[in-house]
């Protein structure tokens, strides 16, 4: 199949998830969801393979044992490349992030002392400011109030030393082109863009151990 995009009724069917989070709406629309929403997802993943990676959708189902909110599904559709890239289908659009968002301890540690380095730090100064030229955000995450220990205060790099989490992210409100090929054109060009940032994570960060 080819991806052609999400028709308007696919946010709509997350405008009415929100509104009513229960099995009732859910099974009552969940032909809809495989064929509208989760189909075109998986169509999109895999036209953009060959150049990023098998991708995977998250499942619809929310955690909910460590949550008071006990909204049993997602309002929106996530899913994941394996050589680095995020899509989220919504009710509030489309969006894309790309990064590493919540760094394990020994990639913590790593991350800290390349961010440290003179060459290593001020490549990713660089990368960043290349990506935000073209629009897009990059964002820490988990971000410590002061510079972790052992660094100094005035490190030239200290906003990125707090940092637990790095990632690009853009947010594109609904469309008509949502509804059209030229969705997976923006996830493409977004995913290109961010790429810089997730090679400089893969080479100074690299996975959990």
């Amino acid at each position: 199949m080819t991806f052609r995009g999400w028709p308007s009724e696919a946010l709509e069917f997350y405008e009415g998830l929100e509104a009513d989070n229960s099995k009732t709406y859910w099974t009552g629309h969940l032909a809809f969801y495989e064929e509208r929403v989760r189909g075109p997802m998986l169509e999109l993943l895999a036209e953009l393979e060959p150049e990023f990676g098998p991708g995977k959708v998250f499942r619809p189902y929310r955690d909910v044992r460590f949550s008071k909110d006990k909204s049993p599904y997602k309002t929106h559709l996530g899913a994941w490349f394996e050589r680095g890239g995020y899509v989220q289908l919504s009710a509030e659009g489309l969006a894309a992030g790309c990064g590493m968002w919540q760094l394990a301890p020994d990639q913590l540690e790593r991350y800290r002392k390349a961010v440290a380095g003179d060459l290593s730090g001020t490549e990713l100064l660089e990368v960043i400011a290349a990506i935000e030229k073209q629009g897009i955000g990059v964002h820490g995450h988990g971000s410590l109030k002061t510079v972790p220990r052992g660094f100094p205060r005035d490190h030239p790099h200290a906003d990125l030393l707090r940092h637990k989490g790095l990632t690009t992210w853009r947010q594109w409100e609904p469309a008509p082109w949502l509804g059209t090929a030229a969705a997976r054109k923006r996830v493409e060009e977004f995913l290109r863009a961010s790429r810089p940032l997730r090679e400089w994570l893969d080479v100074h960060v690299g996975p959990a151990a």
